[in-house]
């Protein structure tokens, strides 16, 4: 029996690497006015450009039971294991529905073997740790081996990241009004993370260049550290200014980061002109 790998969207892995390590992807959705459609089936491009002629702020959905159901009994006919990990449970009702999914299956297939996790973060955060568990079970690990590879990872990951604005957090309940309200009044530039599944303010600054200076110092001082185990850089389109950190990353570390673009589901929550840096330590 083989272990196969289960996310979705917003873990944003680039498809070479879900091909490579067989992990399949369920799509979150995305909703413009009364057109909703599958976060997979829209290029980023088209999407933000949509986004910036929209009057309104788009909104996302989650994967029904059903999406996932259908996935997790394909590979339980084939007499295999699954393990799901999953966006924040605080910030997407996904992990619901794959643990629903789960249920229903268990009922029709006992002897099912399905493990869900909540990663408790999202984008390359989440998708370091999908990655972790795609290659122990590649190698043929046991699904303990592969969860605790898994663990292992979600453990020394962190994701910093630096909004544009803070007015699409804001719209979509993501941050308290007042501090919105502040952040648009003086220009404040936060650090913003991920604690316990949920978004929270690390330090704030008055310009974002700033910002990005200290996300970057923070990154380095882990490194530092603890080692490195992997990191990339993410966008919400605006590919030149993640280019030109990779490369204020690159002179400092001395190792080049690939550049990852994040999706409409976080992008509409988060906002385009954002910038971050996901990774893991090789220790704790």
């Amino acid at each position: 029996m083989d272990t196969k790998i289960v996310t979705d969207s917003t873990s944003y892995i680039p498809h070479n690497l879900r091909k490579e390590y067989d992990i399949s992807v369920i799509s979150l959705g995305v909703t413009f006015d009364l057109e909703t459609f599958p976060e997979e089936g829209i290029d980023n491009d088209t999407f933000y450009d949509k986004m910036a002629k929209s009057k309104t702020i788009p909104s996302s959905s989650q994967p029904s039971p059903m999406d996932f159901y259908n996935n997790f009994e394909k590979i339980i006919i084939n007499q295999n294991a699954v393990v799901g990990i999953f966006i924040s449970a605080d910030m997407s009702g996904t992990y619901s529905s794959a643990l629903m999914a789960k249920k229903m299956i268990i009922e029709k297939y006992p002897e099912a073997e399905i493990e869900i996790l909540d990663s408790k973060s999202n984008c390359m955060e989440l998708g370091f740790a999908v990655l972790a568990a795609a290659k122990a079970a590649k190698a043929g690990a046991s699904i303990k081996e592969v969860l605790e590879q898994a663990f292992l990872v979600m453990k020394r990951s962190r994701f910093l990241f630096v909004p544009h604005t803070l007015d699409y957090l804001q719209k979509g309940g993501r941050i308290g009004g007042a501090s919105a309200l502040l952040g648009s009044l003086f220009q404040i530039r936060p650090i913003l993370t991920i604690i316990d599944g949920r978004t929270a303010l690390l330090s704030k600054f008055r310009k974002k260049e700033r910002a990005l200076q200290e996300a970057t110092r923070i990154f380095l001082e882990d490194v530092k550290q603890k080692g490195l185990g992997e990191a990339i850089i993410h966008h919400i389109n605006c590919k030149s200014e993640a280019a030109r950190l990779a490369s204020l990353v690159e002179e400092k570390l001395g190792v080049s980061l690939p550049v990852y673009p994040i999706g409409p589901v976080v992008g509409l929550h988060v906002g385009p002109g954002t910038l971050g840096i996901a990774y893991y330590t090789q220790n704790d």
